[in-house]
């Protein structure tokens, strides 16, 4: 046993009472960070436009402060890109992480020098609770990897700004430093193909234990040294006992990852954001990921139905439900009020704590009524895959076919990339369609209307969203294509890679 392993076990025992605690009151400590965090703001101009002073409890707050996305608090975020101190709150962004827009463009979300340190614990904490439940810490003597962003941090009139993850790498604990991978120069190559076979040269004689990334890249990591060494990724890395995840649901990457590996290993997935860390999965007996409630944040949850109201309703986690479709929104110790991260989660418990990220309240088909969201999506291709085993999802998006050809009827579009023998393709969509039509009653109207016809299923050739990802200049990182959209954008970028 190693030194690092020797000494996490007693810290993981102390790091999972703490959480305990935490959530054994953790509508007590909700209250307690939107107090604090209006106290620490009320100077600021956003603090005193609002009247934070005035503010005694989450009623007034919630009358008081708006619903806000990115572009309601565009303006005050350029002034803080711009230099001046004290706009959303006090002083200047330790950091801006930069991250991808798609209707403003480059977004620069804060992170404050009081936020920085739960971004980090957010992680540690995710480790720890594996290490506590399972027992096994050799991992951490082994080497680790974190596919993530370069590291390199350009400045914002001097303010350091970056990716998410290039942010936290900076962050690492000194203790884990000297078994990460990759070098810091490897990480900092800006063009993924170019990057990704640099880390394989650097990693695919090494013992790992740990990998961590979005599980696309991690996908492409894995076909590279499996082509390379001409081993499954299990036996090359024998010690290889931990895959760490986030930014995506994992279950549509699950049979893939495994395949490469060739054995199962432990998951452990995460919810990291830039506006901060809100939930990981503390253990793999349990659904869902519990919600870090003593972070810095106080969240609240909007019912999805209100969200495009005149009035959307707002609660706070002492009135959430179960099974429930909730906007999430954060107010931060960085300073973002009431902000709408856009994803979408449903509580899986109430005691302690635990969400599951259901999809994005923009990324939804329902150009005729039917909401479609993520979470039915991929619970249909779970079904489908179940019935077809030796089918692997590579990936999939779904989109509508609002103008099909002359005489045909409207219809979703499933762009999919599959690997393995697949001969059956009508078998298949059958499955996604009965699955649709059992979930989502206003679907199901749509089609015995005659509105809309069955699902099309489109067939990807190989590597068409790795292709489509590089023509729209997005290889690589922390880069996600949509699960669905309410537009052909994507779709139609992803038909020129069609094998149909």
């Amino acid at each position: 046993m190693g030194i690092r392993s020797f000494f996490a076990k007693p810290f993981a025992k102390r790091i999972v009472k703490q959480h305990q605690r935490s959530h054994a009151q953790a509508v007590q400590i909700q209250e307690n960070w939107l107090k604090e965090n209006l106290k620490k703001a009320e100077k600021t101009i956003f603090g005193q436009a609002y009247e934070f002073d005035k503010i005694r409890n989450y009623l007034e707050y919630k009358i008081r402060v708006p619903i806000a996305e990115y572009e309601d608090l565009k303006t005050y975020i350029d002034e803080m890109v711009l230099g001046s101190p004290d706009i959303l709150w006090p002083g200047k962004p330790a950091y801006f992480a930069k991250t991808s827009g798609t209707t403003s463009g480059a977004k620069y979300i804060p992170i404050s020098k009081e936020s920085m340190p739960f971004h980090i614990a957010g992680a540690r904490d995710a480790l720890l609770h594996y290490v506590h439940h399972s027992g096994n810490a050799a991992f951490l003597d082994q080497k680790l990897i974190f596919l993530s962003g370069s590291p390199e941090l350009e400045t914002k009139n001097g303010i350091p700004t970056g990716r998410l993850s290039g942010i936290v790498n900076h962050h690492v604990p000194g203790y884990l430093r000297g078994n990460q991978l990759p070098t810091y120069a490897t990480n900092c190559i800006d063009d993924w193909e170019e990057k990704l076979s640099a880390i394989v040269g650097e990693t695919i004689d090494q013992r790992m234990g740990l990998i961590s990334g979005i599980p696309p890249w991690v996908q492409m990591y894995f076909d590279r040294l499996e082509v390379q060494s001409g081993q499954k990724i299990g036996d090359l890395f024998p010690d290889f006992q931990l895959f760490v995840t986030g930014g995506v649901n994992f279950e549509p990457y699950r049979q893939k990852i495994m395949e490469s590996i060739g054995r199962d290993i432990d998951v452990v997935e995460t919810y990291p954001a830039s506006e901060g860390f809100i939930a990981f999965q503390d253990s793999t007996g349990e659904e869902g990921l519990l919600l870090n409630v003593d972070g810095g944040i106080f969240y609240e949850f909007v019912p999805t139905e209100t969200y495009f109201t005149a009035a959307p309703k707002r609660l706070s986690l002492a009135e959430v439900q179960l099974g429930v479709n909730y906007a999430l929104l954060m107010s931060t110790n960085a300073g973002l009020w009431s902000y709408s991260i856009g994803d979408t989660v449903k509580f899986v418990s109430l005691n302690p704590f635990r969400i599951v990220v259901t999809g994005r309240i923009k990324h939804f088909i329902s150009a005729f009524g039917e909401h479609v969201i993520a979470e039915e999506v991929e619970r249909a291709m779970a079904e489908a895959r179940k019935a077809y085993p030796d089918v692997q999802l590579v990936e999939f998006t779904v989109a509508p076919q609002v103008n099909p050809e002359k005489g045909d009827l409207p219809h979703h579009e499933w762009l999919v990339e599959l690997s393995g023998h697949f001969a059956d393709k009508a078998g298949f969509q059958a499955i996604l369609e009965a699955s649709m039509r059992a979930q989502n009653i206003y679907y199901q109207d749509l089609i015995t209307g005659k509105v809309l016809r069955g699902l099309e299923l489109t067939i990807l050739a190989p590597n068409a969203f790795i292709d489509y990802m590089k023509s729209q200049g997005k290889l690589g990182g922390q880069n996600k294509v949509p699960r669905l959209s309410n537009d052909r954008v994507i779709a139609d970028g992803l038909r020129a890679f069609s094998a149909n």
